[in-house]
């Protein structure tokens, strides 16, 4: 079938209904980026690593436009993140159709831009989520559903995790996510490690132990 999303594919140990994991990289990277470390998962999972649907120049890709302004620091394009969100929970679907995967043990792991979208697709279509690895992102809530507090979000479980030294996205929005998901009583787990915007290692082994504790 046609994709809405070009992506990767590692093949899992399973024959049918394997747990699936969706990557989602981050703003001006590619679908490259994250499946470098699939084949340090588990192998049971079937794992997807997905393009973002708009091409930056010369090289990567970004799920939607930040325009970088001196007086508004930084301004994202919220209505190409929308059309990004919903894009992501279509892909899901047609992956679940395609693949011989388990419809109702789907992951998303997402890092910096595709941390805030995996957020967005997850509390905004909640059953068709199970868990979230929210590596180096935050919430923006402007692309979170109205009816925040009135849906089921009770069968989800978070992983969030942050670098304490992080210029990029200040530690201080990250932290705003666990209050949240606390209000809505999500299950989550946040962690920080003193690193930048990237992932450290023993991070890597954190959410690998959480990941396989889960799936």
């Amino acid at each position: 079938m046609d994709f809405s999303l070009y992506h990767l594919t590692r093949a899992s140990t399973l024959k049918e209904n394997a747990p699936l994991l969706i990557m989602l990289h981050g703003y001006g990277s590619d679908e490259n980026d994250l499946f470098s470390f699939a084949s340090e998962l588990p192998k049971e999972l079937f794992i997807i690593s997905v393009r973002a649907p708009y091409p930056m120049q010369p090289y990567g890709n970004a799920w939607y436009a930040i325009n970088f302004d001196a007086q508004m620091n930084k301004w994202n394009d919220n209505d190409q993140a929308k059309e990004s969100r919903d894009l992501i929970a279509t892909f899901i679907d047609e992956a679940c159709k395609t693949y011989t995967v388990d419809k109702t043990n789907v992951t998303l792991l997402g890092f910096s831009q595709g941390t805030i979208l995996s957020y967005a697709v997850a509390l905004n279509y909640p059953k068709k989520i199970k868990n979230v690895i929210a590596l180096s992102g935050y919430i923006n809530e402007d692309i979170l559903p109205e009816d925040l507090n009135k849906k089921d979000y009770s069968h989800l479980n978070f992983y969030c995790s942050h670098g304490s030294a992080d210029q990029v996205i200040p530690i201080d929005w990250a932290r705003k996510a666990p209050k949240l998901l606390e209000q809505l009583n999500i299950k989550h787990t946040y962690s920080e490690f003193p690193v930048g915007h990237g992932v450290a290692p023993q991070n890597f082994y954190e959410l690998r132990r959480w990941l396989d504790d889960k799936i």
